[in-house]
């Protein structure tokens, strides 16, 4: 009887798996509708929800300190990143044709074949492999030293591609933005002029 209560399998899913599986579905859903809608805006809000869900699922894997650097940074910092891009960038705010460019079918025959990929890998590579959640493995000296010995150039590379975009979005809207207030400045001074 205490054999049993002790095995896992997927017949037999714990209280924390079957939140982790509904977590992963509402990320899953979050995540395709940031990709297909076609309002910026709303895209960047449903990032939210996904990058909101991975952070539930790391807090499920006992990984608290991932969790929190997932809200602080990727929600906190990176959705902001964009909202300011598409601030700074002018995009339109409600549905934009310009958005569209197309490609939907090949994008999505793309990501199912990423996804098949990702998840053949995945579990082919972790196939009996159990995380017991009794022991905290998302510790501050864990994390950091797996960061700090193994993952240093992968991370300095991302910060620098994030810093490399938000300089793009400012130049892009700097060289667009530059005409049109010419042209704005030339037609107020057109008014004040018709005016006195």
């Amino acid at each position: 009887m205490t054999f049993a209560a002790e095995t896992h399998g997927f017949l037999s899913p714990t209280g924390v798996e079957i939140v982790f599986l509904l977590t992963g579905l509402v990320t899953l859903g979050a995540a395709v509708i940031t990709v297909t809608t076609r309002q910026l805006v709303h895209a960047a809000l449903w990032l939210v929800v996904a990058l909101g869900g991975l952070a539930v699922e790391y807090l499920l894997l006992t990984a608290e300190f991932v969790a929190w650097v997932q809200v602080l940074i990727y929600v906190g910092s990176v959705v902001v990143l964009l909202l300011f891009g598409l601030m700074l960038t002018r995009a339109p705010i409600g549905r934009s044709p310009d958005a569209d460019s197309g490609n939907r079918w090949v994008a999505l025959g793309v990501a199912g074949v990423a996804a098949v990929l990702l998840v053949t890998l995945v579990v082919d590579a972790f196939r009996t492999t159990w995380i017991g959640l009794d022991e905290p493995r998302g510790t501050t000296d864990l994390l950091g030293a797996s960061v700090f010995r193994h993952w240093v150039l992968p991370f300095e590379a991302l910060s620098v591609l994030l810093l490399a975009a938000l300089v793009g979005a400012i130049v892009l809207s700097r060289r667009n933005g530059g005409a049109g207030h010419e042209e704005a400045a030339a037609e107020d001074a057109a008014d004040d002029s018709g005016e006195g």
